[in-house]
């Protein structure tokens, strides 16, 4: 209980708050002409004694119930049960929610009125083993549960030591999905944001090749607004999974994608529902 209370007494410390709103100030503009869509990568991102626990508490693979991803587009595990993880991940996962943290995203995108999933669906921890990937896509777009459009993303990498050739570099593509136009090594308090949009298209495709037993750790919490620009607006959609230029890998064809996108636009967003709901309850 104790280092629960230190841990957060210092992610609401001065020291912490002040330097959020000295980033975002500061970024805020350069942020939304990032190319290839709105983003920021901050290294040192919190004082590293604080993120020391969540490493030492990081589950390992099969230490708890991991959601398991193994097919073509993507190999990892996900946690997202909050309720269930050690204390100091659990309390810091909190603090990703906490109105210091919406205050900083609000400033530093310039998006309003920024909404945390208490559930964290699809976010938490993700971990990823050597041969693991995940293809390169732009993200669901729309959380069922609360009825939001997801606008944004915040990455957090927990991996020290964590060398270059070991890959795992998250991948920034371009709209047209001809360029990777930045990859970002997955380093210790490296925390990754951006705007999630249908083509704010990223993964991190290629295997892992780190040493077996070590893992690529990442924190990931996402934040949504009751409706979006008129521009970004489409209709409800999963993750759409992409074909890079030269990859051999067995991904969702084009051709697939395009009668999923057909059938969107002309079955009534009621019967879409109710397939979600069913779907969702039964998964």
């Amino acid at each position: 209980m104790f280092q629960a209370s230190r841990m957060i007494d210092g992610l609401l410390s001065d020291e912490v708050t002040t330097r959020l709103k000295e980033i975002a100030y500061a970024s805020n503009e350069q942020y939304q002409f990032t190319k290839p869509f709105p983003h920021i990568i901050i290294d040192d991102f919190l004082p590293a004694e604080l993120l020391e626990p969540l490493l030492d508490q990081f589950p390992k693979p099969g230490q708890v119930t991991w959601r398991e991803f193994d097919n073509d587009n993507e190999k990892k595990l996900e946690f997202s049960k909050a309720e269930s993880m050690p204390t100091g991940i659990r309390d810091f996962l909190y603090f990703l929610n906490c109105p210091v943290m919406l205050e900083f995203l609000e400033r530093l995108t310039g998006i309003d009125a920024l909404i945390p999933d208490p559930y964290f669906g699809g976010g938490g921890l993700h971990e990823i083993e050597r041969g693991g990937k995940l293809e390169v896509h732009a993200d669901f777009n729309w959380l069922d549960k609360l009825r939001l459009d997801r606008r944004l993303n915040l990455l957090l990498y927990l991996n020290k030591d964590w060398r270059e050739e070991y890959g795992g570099h998250l991948e920034l593509w371009s709209r047209d999905m001809t360029e990777c136009v930045k990859k970002v090594l997955p380093i210790f308090n490296r925390c990754v944001i951006f705007n999630t949009t249908d083509y704010a298209f990223h993964g991190h495709p290629l295997p892992l090749t780190c040493p077996t037993g070590q893992t690529r750790k990442s924190i990931a919490t996402y934040y949504y607004t009751n409706g979006r620009p008129e521009e970004e607006k489409s209709s409800p959609h999963s993750t759409l999974f992409q074909r890079r230029t030269g990859a051999t890998s067995d991904n969702q064809s084009n051709g697939v994608r395009m009668v999923k996108s057909v059938v969107r636009s002309i079955v009534p967003p009621i019967i879409l529902d109710g397939y979600r709901f069913v779907r969702d309850r039964w998964q």
